[in-house]
């Protein structure tokens, strides 16, 4: 017998155990940094939003907002406001929800849109028609003035006409007036209240009576 053939006989087969251990090891995993980098920084920014949520739900205040649009000069009803929660800056003079029932009842000083937050300086409690001036309703038919909406605070002139067969042989009488309300009545007529001075106001209801007048609208560029 050879020297080689002695050293194959004298080498030992494996255990099978070993064997069985060797190849059941698991299988190394790979570390992945910009996954771990990525988890950590989703948990930080759910941190910082949990912290803005809770931060501005704090700080929130009860203010007075606007529900149903009103026009200037109009009257504030309780339904056209309501009551929201919202952050605000300190230098915003926002009407504070304690007061809603005080602003019901008072006037619009500026046109009021849906949805906007109510500032103290857009209501008045100015009592229309003022010392000195006089509250007239005109009655017009819709050929009888402008199709453009009249707005309260609309500087206007009340036109004496003279009628559908008459003819224009003098100057038209004139008078100057500011629109305080319109209200489109169920006949179709729309009736113009308008401030004019108390020593005018006799002589506009007398014009308006007789239907025989129309309303020019000024410029509202002031």
């Amino acid at each position: 017998m050879s020297v080689l053939s002695m050293r194959k006989q004298d080498t030992p087969s494996p255990d099978p155990v070993s064997r069985a251990r060797t190849l059941a090891r698991p299988p190394k995993v790979r570390r992945r940094p910009l996954v771990l980098v990525g988890a950590i920084a989703a948990v930080l920014i759910g941190a910082l939003v949990a912290v803005w949520i809770w931060t501005t739900s704090a700080t929130a205040t009860d203010v007075v907002a606007v529900r149903e649009a009103v026009q200037r000069g109009e009257v504030i009803d309780r339904a056209d406001l309501e009551v929201v929660k919202v952050g605000l800056d300190p230098s915003l003079d926002i009407v504070p929800a304690s007061r809603i029932d005080q602003v019901a009842g008072q006037r619009a000083a500026t046109d009021l849109a849906p949805g906007g937050l109510l500032a103290a300086g857009s209501v008045t409690n100015e009592v229309l028609p003022k010392a000195g001036e006089a509250l007239v309703g005109v009655g017009l038919a819709p050929t009888m003035l402008p199709a453009e909406p009249l707005l309260a605070g609309d500087h206007v002139r009340i036109v004496e006409t003279p009628g559908q067969q008459g003819e224009v042989v003098t100057a038209p009488v004139v008078m100057e007036a500011v629109v305080s309300r319109v209200t489109i009545l169920e006949t179709g007529v729309t009736l113009v209240d308008v401030l004019v001075p108390t020593e005018k106001s006799a002589e506009l209801a007398a014009r308006a009576a007789t239907g025989r007048v129309a309303l020019v609208l000024e410029s509202r560029e002031r």
